[in-house]
């Protein structure tokens, strides 16, 4: 099972615009999204680069989520060269709540400037935005990604008010394996104790994330991720609900077949079946990349990922 998008090269790009253009959307779409999906291969041809940082260029040059900026950088968690982490904030004054944003990338590709796209977009909703790197395979297998993002979190509770966020209110989001990172932290509260941030998340937002995903597929990415020795279920989000796990939002497209939606329906049942707070949201015809893809500018009429997370989060964060 391949989960997450790869980020490394060009070669991607026309497989990102091929399911713009086809998978994602019906026949009944707009010349509007089809002529987009061209220009955006195009333009990955042309710059050598990632989909995903084709698409955060684009991004930047559509008109819209005025009032906000990128106030910091390249600021070290840890001392490996992959945890650094960058902020987002909007540009209204006071301390705004906090969102901790995990990318995806079948957690062995990925880095953080590619996604400031998604970072801008919910920053634009008055959130101050934390988008942190974290180490991959196949230099780490799990816990250590998971590590990693406690380590961010740490970080951010104890930072944040310097860069205009709430401490008191940090939430966690991701797409894919971003996601399941985000849930891991939220609903097994090891890790976080283990870094020195007990009970630092008061909600979460998972897009298309994978939280109840065993068997392992022999050789796949989970499995060169999360698999070895050891009790396979404490890899799974879904092992750990609890009545007592911050309020969750699993976002999900109906038509995604890299990460089954009942990865979402199974654990928010779960959840709720306890006592927590949690709810799934399918999104008929969306797919894995298509939900992240609503995060942008040039494609965020095509699901309300962006409204759902954002107004999640006001009310739970206040």
């Amino acid at each position: 099972m391949v989960l997450g998008v790869q980020t490394g090269g060009c070669a991607k790009a026309p497989a990102l615009a091929s399911s713009v253009g086809k998978r994602e959307y019906n026949m009944a779409a707009t010349q509007r999204w089809l002529l987009f999906g061209t220009l955006l291969a195009s333009l990955a041809g042309l710059a050598g680069c990632s989909s995903i940082g084709t698409l955060n260029t684009v991004n930047s040059l559509t008109p819209g989520d005025s009032g906000t900026e990128r106030i910091a950088t390249d600021i070290a968690f840890g001392s490996d060269p992959r945890q650094k982490l960058d902020i987002y904030s909007p540009t209204a004054g006071g301390k705004a709540p906090v969102i901790v944003f995990f990318y995806g990338g079948s957690w062995n590709s990925g880095r953080r400037q590619d996604y400031a796209f998604a970072a801008r977009a919910l920053a634009a909703k008055g959130f101050v935005v934390v988008v942190p790197d974290y180490r991959l395979v196949p230099q780490v297998h799990f816990p250590a990604f998971v590590e990693d993002g406690a380590s961010a979190i740490a970080w951010t509770r104890s930072h944040i008010a310097e860069h205009g966020g709430d401490p008191a209110r940090i939430g966690v989001s991701g797409h894919s394996a971003g996601a399941y990172i985000a849930l891991m932290l939220a609903l097994d509260p090891q890790w976080l104790a283990r870094a020195g941030a007990p009970g630092a998340i008061k909600a979460a937002v998972g897009l298309a994330g994978p939280y109840d995903f065993l068997p392992f597929v022999p050789g796949g990415a989970a499995d060169l991720a999360l698999g070895g020795p050891g009790d396979l279920a404490f890899t799974q989000p879904i092992r750990f609900a609890s009545a007592d796990a911050p309020p969750v939002l699993l976002l999900n497209g109906a038509g995604d077949t890299t990460v089954l939606p009942r990865n979402a329906t199974n654990l928010a049942a779960a959840l709720t079946a306890l006592g927590g707070v949690a709810q799934a949201r399918i999104y008929p015809e969306i797919g894995h990349i298509g939900i992240l893809l609503a995060l942008s500018k040039p494609f965020r009429g095509k699901a309300p990922a962006l409204e759902d997370s954002a107004g999640f989060f006001h009310k739970q964060l206040g």
